[in-house]
């Protein structure tokens, strides 16, 4: 008799992998001036950012980290062919959008600008309200949720002086997590603390960019850098130097 049993090697088939994922830029300069008081700080400057990475923003104080932390926050209007961030163009944006672009934003300060005379969650409450929050139960869930992320849970009801700086770091994450933003922006965030502190601060960073966050670090801490690498884009004599190239 026959047989007529199949190879079930031969007639199975790969799976279709489907088409390959395109990046998609959260940040996109391409050829970009920036100028702070009429003087040139940088020129033609390109890159881009893809959603999901971390970035090292690196280079010696007065190079133009922060002129382009201030471009991407909407406190200085370049000029170029593009200049984009989270879908809006820096190059055209009117006045009255930049608050709008701000609140989809998370920002990170080395000066913590907390409010010192409200607790740690009346500084969450105080941006949430800011940013059309309605629900107070609501509202506060939120709270818990980000100050559990950076594992500040009990100290909701702490003023910030009580705090170390470290902690109110902590709180400044915290507030830059709470409407789910697309797109973190830390300048020098562990400027003012220790070695130790540093580096808790930069694994927060890092866990929350695992999570999806794509986050643009201004540095000087070159040894966290070591101890956490990811790409680097370098200003050096006005230019940009990736370590992607």
């Amino acid at each position: 008799m026959e047989d007529t049993t199949v190879n079930a090697v031969e007639t199975v088939s790969e799976p279709d992998a489907g088409p390959a994922k395109v990046p998609v830029a959260v940040i996109s300069f391409r050829n970009v001036n920036i100028e702070q008081r009429r003087l040139r700080v940088l020129s033609d400057i390109s890159f881009s950012i893809n959603q999901g990475e971390f970035v090292y923003l690196i280079g010696k104080t007065g190079s133009g980290k922060s002129s382009i932390l201030k471009t991407l926050i909407g406190e200085l209007k370049p000029q170029g062919e593009e200049a984009s961030i989270i879908g809006y163009d820096l190059l055209n944006l009117k006045n009255k959008k930049i608050p709008e672009l701000r609140k989809k934003l998370g920002v990170v300060f080395q000066d913590y600008q907390l409010l010192q005379d409200r607790t740690v969650i009346e500084n969450l409450l105080f941006v949430l309200r800011a940013t059309q929050w309605k629900d107070r139960q609501a509202m506060l869930n939120r709270c818990e949720e980000v100050l559990s992320m950076v594992g500040l849970g009990t100290k909701d009801f702490k003023l910030p002086s009580q705090l170390s700086g470290g902690e109110q770091q902590r709180v400044c994450i915290a507030r830059a997590l709470l409407n789910n933003p697309e797109l973190i922006i830390a300048d020098e965030p562990t400027g003012n603390l220790d070695p130790i502190t540093a580096e808790d601060i930069f694994g927060i960073f890092h866990n929350i960019n695992k999570s999806g966050t794509t986050i643009l670090m201004a540095t000087h801490n070159f040894s966290m850098i070591d101890k956490f690498p990811s790409r680097a884009i370098c200003i050096e004599d006005g230019k940009l130097i990736d370590s992607l190239l």
